[in-house]
């Protein structure tokens, strides 16, 4: 009944979160969302955004990957359904109402081939003895990257968890205000063997920085 009546009007639940202040799991045009009060967080415009920045990685070379922050669990659902990765996939989100809310209203559950942790992401880094092929970084308060994921020592943790042929995706999002401190990290990655590229207003709005480490 509620995917029905959302074609006419938007279908709204709240719920409190330590971390997120007010969640939103909204059905709009017979979708549900996972939203704050000024961002998408899974089944939206996120969720567009970062297939396309998934669209830029080999997939096919890919043995498993890194999520640091899962929200809804939209982006295991494009990995699934749209370029059919069956591997292992690992999730890392500090909230555990998100995390029961991608369980309970957007079905995520964990199997053989997925691993959902609740941990801050850089804790989980600094403490992580894998190696992954690929880590998307998508990590917000709201609309904002929280500033210890644009300080070196964030990714200092990241290249410390990445395979040998390691491809990072990054949702910024960033304003101008903070341009300088992604060319720092661009300059970063270069240094340590990466070969980037920035694609600005994807999705109209975004910017993702695509890293893939150089064979060594």
């Amino acid at each position: 009944m509620k995917r029905l009546l959302s074609y006419l009007y938007p279908i709204t639940k709240k719920i409190k979160s330590k971390y997120s202040d007010t969640l939103e799991i909204t059905w709009y045009n017979g979708k549900k969302h996972l939203n704050t009060k000024n961002a998408n967080y899974s089944y939206g415009s996120l969720q567009q955004i970062l297939k396309f920045g998934l669209k830029q990685i080999h997939l096919k070379n890919i043995g498993n990957i890194l999520v640091l922050g899962l929200g809804g669990g939209s982006v295991i659902e494009t990995f699934r359904k749209d370029f059919n990765f069956k591997k292992q996939i690992y999730g890392v989100d500090i909230d555990p109402v998100i995390i029961d809310l991608a369980k309970e209203e957007f079905n995520l559950k964990t199997d053989q081939n997925l691993n959902i942790i609740c941990q801050d992401a850089l804790q989980f880094l600094e403490e992580n003895k894998l190696h992954f092929d690929l880590i998307i970084i998508d990590l917000f308060i709201d609309t904002e990257v929280p500033n210890f994921v644009l300080e070196n020592t964030f990714w200092e943790a990241i290249l410390k968890s990445a395979s040998t042929k390691n491809q990072i995706v990054f949702n910024a999002a960033l304003d101008q205000n903070n341009d300088q401190k992604l060319a720092g990290i661009i300059s970063f990655l270069n240094q340590n063997k990466y070969k980037t590229d920035t694609l600005n207003k994807v999705n109209r709005t975004n910017t993702l920085l695509i890293a893939k480490r150089n064979h060594l």
